[in-house]
């Protein structure tokens, strides 16, 4: 049998040994979450990233001149005077007629027409002129043009993202508790409209006493969570209109959402994004000191 003393000492040991590696465990996590930051970074500030937008633009239907020059019925921020035509067609096909001698690719390939697939309806079309470039995308029933540009100001003088301290209590294990059947909610995005997203169960947590519900989106199982969320910070320290939060599909009733990877929309980079708001299910009676904070830049 140990004496006490060698015992107390072993024991101070033990306990020495589990705070070593407690720190490791923060330590790792920390880093995790920093080289997360990077990637989230990285991504934002690509060629192809938020960053690079200086144009949504909404097509009338029927024949929309395109191009730079004030007198196009869609005056681009960059590009060729006189870029071509795009047609929206009754039956919602986009169809580009090229102004000949524009230096316009369509797909890296100069032609003269051709058909723009929608982002999300195929292949996306890539229409580019230099270091701008456009595609289709649809918001309920309209179609637009969304512009990019490699060289905008916005990327070129990306102000950074400033973060509250990574800390290791706001990466929460929530219980999933799932609906009998599927269930459909509306989703409001920036411009009013509309569109409805399928919801397959709740998270639970209990934070500063408080029983939070939260509903994230999700398509099919498997598939990871997607929450849009506002909480007591949106408005003075966070982008106002809403962040978002990324969780891996629930596992054994358990979903972990990190709020330390709590990140700002589109919106809070460039007015020419279209970002979803939070169902009213999503807005936190409590401050989220965690995550990503407002962009300065952009102000």
């Amino acid at each position: 049998m140990l004496s006490r003393p060698l015992a107390a000492l072993l024991g101070g040991v033990i306990l020495f040994g589990a705070t070593v590696r407690a720190e490791e465990t923060t330590d790792d996590y920390v880093k995790s979450v920093e080289a997360w930051r990077e990637a989230r970074a990285a991504r934002l500030t690509a060629p192809s990233g938020w960053l690079s937008l200086i144009g949504l633009h909404f097509l009338e239907p029927g024949e929309n001149a395109v191009g730079a020059g004030a007198d196009n019925d869609v005056v681009l921020a960059g590009g060729p005077t006189s870029l071509g035509t795009v047609v929206l067609e009754e039956s919602g096909r986009v169809m580009l007629r090229v102004t000949p001698g524009a230096g316009v690719r369509v797909n890296q390939r100069e032609v003269l027409s051709a058909e723009l697939v929608p982002e999300g309806r195929g292949e996306t079309t890539m229409v580019s002129a230099g270091t701008m470039s456009f595609y289709v995308i649809v918001r309920g029933e309209k179609f637009a043009l969304r512009v990019k540009d490699t060289e905008s100001e916005r990327r070129r003088n990306f102000a950074g993202i400033d973060y509250y301290p990574i800390d290791p209590a706001w990466r929460i294990t929530a219980d999933w508790v799932p609906f009998d059947k599927p269930r459909e909610v509306m989703i409001a995005n920036i411009l009013g409209q509309e569109s409805p997203a399928l919801v397959l169960g709740k998270v639970v947590f209990e934070r500063e006493g408080r029983k939070i519900e939260l509903l994230p989106l999700q398509e099919t199982l498997g598939e990871p969570l997607f929450l849009i969320i506002a909480d007591e910070t949106s408005g003075r320290e966070t982008y106002g209109a809403a962040r978002f939060v990324y969780a891996d599909p629930p596992v054994d009733g358990k979903v972990v959402i990190d709020f330390n990877k709590a990140l700002n929309p589109p919106c809070a980079f460039t007015p020419f994004a279209t970002c979803p708001l939070p169902p009213k299910e999503n807005v936190l009676p409590i401050a989220v000191t965690a995550g990503e904070k407002d962009y300065a830049g952009e102000h």
